[in-house]
């Protein structure tokens, strides 16, 4: 048994970040002997809680904690989620949906995307999202999981993820964690102790003088970053030039009975409105630029395209888009919104909690804390921040709207040189890359460039292999069968019900 074990954990903060942290390390290294986890909260303290949509890799962490699905999806009352669909980005009036999942069947050994490409420069009008298995569905308020052992059928390959209630989420985690002796401790921190020589942090101390000591610290205080940012000093990557929107007004209304599998995304004139539809509610926000719109006026408008009266008064919630220049600095790890910050227009806010306690599990350390394990985390972290950065400027850098300050500002920023290659690279002949493993797929990039209105110069030669009318006759047949497949779905309101997963009357009410 190694001495130098890391024996006392301590998690700063609840929420969805600190109780995603104790329970994956309450299931990974729960076993080790004399190791304790202890997460401290206050409730007192209100969390941001409005991270209600994932995507498909949240099911990778439900598994690795076995989570029964159909009582997760009960417990926090979830929908599915097949993708997102953006209305009014490329110019008002237009709307297109990033899916999960592949486009079409690769054929000749290249991505079917250049022969649907093909098909555009020989006439054929069809547009890219008709050959997506989850577009379809999701339009149609359909859903099934991935079936694959139907290998030639399109719901073979069908990619999901969730859209859950945020609050009932941790509480699900909560139970979950104690279960397997993690330790809660209500109160709140009023002091953080250091070592006076190394600075690390030894203990933190409650308001009623009680100290939590710990060898490893878990810092998900949010914003405040009250161990990584306020005690160790960590300073803060601010990318507000490339992403202007900088502010965020919440509200929760009253279902409107809308089944579709989809989080919606719609452009305004300062920002976009979010809208995730769950079981016994719909998730609702504005995400705006405050040098191009007031706070009143935001709220206004937020209130204004509802489509259900509100639950609630609009929450202000204030952030810079960015990140903590390490996430990991002497003996404290920060997850979630205490390390950095990307708008949720993408819903990766749940995945970069998810990616970083993965990587903290992969390189756990020892009471030594070598450098470079914490460095090779650091690298890790900035890089995941980064990519996604990129994809989320081409959402606005690539709009035909100039309908306000705000639009104009965006559509002629000058974007990274990483997104810049990515356009070049497409607009010369259609050739959609990921770059060392990076969060978004191909599928994902060029259902965005497509969306946004960026176009192809022309398409791989290999296509050509395909006569042209053995092109059109193949891009016909994939939509019919696509087409075909969805209408024999289930929808996703019948599918909840068949499963046992519809939450009940109690339930719905608790948040």
């Amino acid at each position: 048994m190694r001495p130098d074990r890391i024996r006392r954990v301590v998690i700063v903060g609840g929420g969805t970040a600190g109780w995603m942290t104790a329970a994956a390390m309450a299931q990974v290294m729960g076993s080790l002997p004399d190791l304790t986890i202890e997460l401290v909260e206050s409730d007192a303290i209100g969390t941001v809680g409005v991270g209600e949509a994932t995507i498909p890799q949240i099911t990778l962490f439900n598994d690795l904690l076995g989570l029964d699905e159909i009582q997760f999806m009960r417990e926090t009352n979830a929908t599915y989620k097949l993708g997102i669909e953006f209305v009014d980005w490329r110019r008002i009036g237009h709307r297109y949906i990033h899916p999960f999942g592949t486009y079409g069947i690769d054929m000749m050994g290249i991505e079917f995307h250049h022969h649907w490409l093909k098909g555009r420069m020989l006439g054929d009008t069809s547009e890219l999202d008709d050959y997506s298995m989850s577009v379809v569905a999701a339009r149609n308020s359909k859903f099934l999981r991935p079936q694959p052992e139907a290998r030639n059928s399109p719901v073979s390959k069908i990619a999901y993820a969730f859209q859950f209630d945020a609050g009932l989420y941790a509480r699900f985690l909560r139970r979950f964690s104690e279960a397997r002796s993690v330790t809660r401790t209500e109160g709140r921190i009023t002091r953080v102790n250091q070592h006076p020589e190394s600075g690390f942090i030894t203990a933190v101390v409650l308001e009623d003088g009680r100290e939590i000591a710990g060898d490893l610290f878990i810092d998900c205080s949010g914003f405040r970053s009250m161990l990584l940012g306020e005690t160790l000093g960590v300073g803060y990557e601010d990318w507000t030039r490339w992403l202007p929107c900088d502010r965020a007004m919440a509200v929760p209304c009253e279902s409107s009975g809308d089944q579709q599998p989809i989080t919606r995304s719609t452009a305004r004139t300062a920002g976009w409105q979010w809208r995730i539809p769950l079981q016994h509610r719909t998730g609702n926000g504005y995400v705006y630029s405050s040098a191009h719109i007031s706070d009143d006026e935001a709220a206004a408008t937020l209130l204004a395209h509802l489509d259900a009266p509100a639950l609630a008064d609009p929450k202000p919630i204030r952030f810079t888009a960015g990140h903590r220049h390490r996430s990991w600095e002497k003996n404290v790890v920060a997850m979630g919104l205490a390390g950095g910050f990307l708008e949720p227009l993408e819903s990766t806010s749940i995945h970069l909690i998810q990616s970083g306690i993965a990587r903290l599990m992969s390189l756990f350390p020892t009471q030594g804390f070598h450098q470079q394990e914490i460095d090779r985390y650091n690298r890790g972290s900035v890089k995941e921040y980064l990519d996604i950065r990129d994809f989320l400027i081409l959402h606005y850098k690539a709009t035909e709207r100039d309908d306000s300050d705000f639009w104009r500002y965006c559509r002629t920023l000058t974007p990274p040189e990483g997104l810049q290659e990515k356009l070049a690279m497409f607009r010369s002949n259609g050739r959609v890359f990921r770059e060392h493993e990076e969060l978004f797929t191909e599928t994902s990039w060029l259902s965005v460039m497509v969306g946004q209105g960026i176009e192809a110069g022309g398409y791989h030669p290999a296509a050509d292999l395909l006569p042209d009318a053995e092109t059109l006759k193949r891009l016909h047949h994939i939509r019919a069968i696509i087409a075909d497949t969805a209408d024999r779905m289930p929808t996703q309101r019948d599918f909840l019900i068949a499963e046992g997963s519809a939450s009940g009357e109690v339930l719905r009410k608790a948040s």
